[in-house]
């Protein structure tokens, strides 16, 4: 995986696309939120630059997967951590978060991969998980065994 500059519009524009890719699709309501919250501009990137960098990360993780992606499970969790390190500005930390929740939400289906890339980005980055308004099955399962998630 390539490397950004630390704190830049492509770092972070990097974990929201991994985030839209984790479940091992990015489908059109995705793609139709990724616009209508303007996910580009929130990050100061212009639209090509934003579809730059997914593509980008389309291109890598294809190539690190050999040709078959499948979800953020697959990417190893050392290359994931220092993705995630090349962003320690809080502000844009609470950015990226919000605007990942968000994404995972605009289908009304948060699929467990994308559950489990917010809490791995809550934990890493040490922020509190954000509010949601969908349940990921992983959630529903464990409510409906008596379980704790």
């Amino acid at each position: 995986m390539r490397s950004y500059p630390r704190n830049s519009p492509q770092a972070a524009a990097r974990v929201v696309a991994l985030t839209v890719l984790a479940d091992g699709h990015l489908g059109a309501q995705e793609i139709d939120a990724l616009r209508r919250i303007d996910v580009a501009a929130r990050l100061e990137l212009s639209q090509e630059q934003f579809m730059s960098v997914l593509q980008a990360v389309c291109d890598d993780l294809m190539a690190s997967s050999h040709q078959h992606w499948s979800g953020i499970q697959h990417l190893p969790r050392q290359d994931l951590k220092l993705m995630l390190d090349e962003i320690d500005d809080l502000g844009l930390r609470l950015i990226v978060l919000e605007i990942c929740a968000a994404l995972c939400e605009c289908d009304q289906n948060l699929a467990d991969a994308e559950y489990e890339m917010l809490c791995t980005l809550a934990d890493h980055w040490d922020l509190p998980m954000p509010v949601l308004r969908t349940t990921s099955a992983r959630v529903l399962r464990s409510v409906d065994s008596g379980a704790v998630a």
